[in-house]
């Protein structure tokens, strides 16, 4: 195996040893990919569309389990994906945001609601100041475009079903001066829309 000039070895990224890294890694959890600091390998020809499937040089990966266990070393540094083990770090092309949440419970509803996403790969995140929900404008589009936090700078685009139930449990609050209509969960208000725009 050859090496660069720090005496690392160079690795060719390989999605089969990704996801055997990952599932070396995983050991009944998530692995600390934050943890992790590993020579960066050059990217690697994955990407995930903004519905959330992931495609290998161009055609979907119709394995769950293998997918799954690639968002599992998934990392964000800036703006940039990247998949990381211990020993390799490759980077990934991602349209929007990497994970889709298809549906939420509510716990506690009322006040001191809750509401804790699922996310197409069977991620949660209760709605919080731990995992924020943020709106945005669609790209393809002059709609919102809502997000959550799922962790550690990764986020989820709410479906649509989902934001519309999410609608249907909101609320007008008045922020700075101004009428918002937002969702609350976890004892914060998230604004989603100006109040007036419901008119």
């Amino acid at each position: 195996m050859a090496k660069n000039q720090n005496g690392q070895n160079i690795v060719t990224p390989s999605p089969d040893r990704l996801a055997q890294a990952a599932q070396k890694a995983a050991n009944g959890g998530l692995p600390p990919v934050h943890l992790w600091n590993p020579p960066f390998c050059g990217d690697i020809d994955m990407r995930i569309a903004r519905d959330g499937t992931w495609f290998y040089q161009g055609t979907p990966i119709n394995r769950p389990r293998m997918v799954r266990l690639f968002s599992t070393i998934l990392r964000r540094d800036g703006d940039a994906y990247f998949l990381v083990t211990p020993v390799e770090k490759v980077g990934i092309t991602v349209d929007d945001v990497p994970f889709v949440a298809v549906d939420f419970t509510v716990e506690n509803p009322g006040t001191d609601q809750v509401l804790i996403f699922e996310t197409a790969l069977g991620d949660t995140a209760p709605a919080g100041p731990d995992h924020p929900i943020r709106v945005a404008q669609s790209p393809e589009s002059d709609a919102p475009a809502p997000y959550v936090a799922i962790r550690a700078g990764l986020e989820a685009r709410i479906d649509r079903k989902s934001f519309y139930r999410m609608v249907d449990l909101g609320q007008e609050e008045v922020i700075d001066g101004t009428a918002w209509f937002g969702i609350r969960s976890g004892g914060t208000f998230f604004r989603l829309i100006p109040a007036h725009a419901l008119t």
